[in-house]
């Protein structure tokens, strides 16, 4: 009887181990971003300080999320260094005049609405709150998709417990209503959802 309860000891955590570590593999499927675009270079060597610079609001308010190719082109219309990655860019989207089909790590789900201008020059908050330090990041994180809902592992955040997340992991509910609780910040279920 000892014998067996051993045994079942040992399937029960070798099933919790290959579950709790095979289970997040086998749900995210991992995709390159179409050009290795390092944002730490592009603060470093083009002066760009502030996030704002290419990720900016329309007249409107609205925000206008990954930068339009012109953007790109104002200073990469020829090829600047020896970049593999700059040169793919110059070749296969700014000459041909094509936007870059960029991964969009924090694209929300349908059911969301959600304005950066009202969290950014209303609330003032940073966009590192949200974001984490991507904005330092010297290498392109490999983009992670769920292929069951199709969101981004950076919603869910990055550790299955979410224990001891860093600030930033994470744009789930419960993160936006934590944020909003620290706050004193009532939206209410129409604030955020459509």
């Amino acid at each position: 009887m000892r014998r067996l309860m051993v045994i079942f000891g040992f399937g029960v955590v070798v099933a919790l181990l290959a579950g709790w570590v095979g289970f997040p593999r086998l749900l995210y499927r991992r995709q390159q971003q179409p050009v290795a675009f390092i944002h730490k270079t592009h603060a470093e060597k083009s002066g760009v300080a502030e996030c704002s610079e290419c990720h900016a609001f329309r007249e409107t308010g609205s925000f206008t999320g990954i930068p339009a190719m012109e953007k790109c082109a104002g200073c990469h219309s020829e090829k600047l260094g020896e970049s593999v990655a700059e040169a793919a860019l110059v070749e296969h989207y700014i000459k041909p005049g094509y936007e870059t089909p960029w991964l969009v790590y924090s694209r929300q789900p349908a059911n969301v609405w959600f304005s950066h201008a009202i969290h950014v020059q209303r609330g003032k908050l940073t966009c590192t709150e949200c974001h984490s330090n991507y904005g330092e990041s010297d290498q392109v994180r490999v983009y992670e998709v769920n292929r069951i809902s199709g969101y981004s592992r950076d919603i869910w955040g990055h550790s299955m417990s979410r224990l001891h997340r860093a600030p930033g992991d994470g744009m789930k509910m419960s993160d936006c209503e934590d944020c909003h609780r620290q706050r004193h910040v009532d939206a209410g279920c129409l604030g955020c959802h459509k």
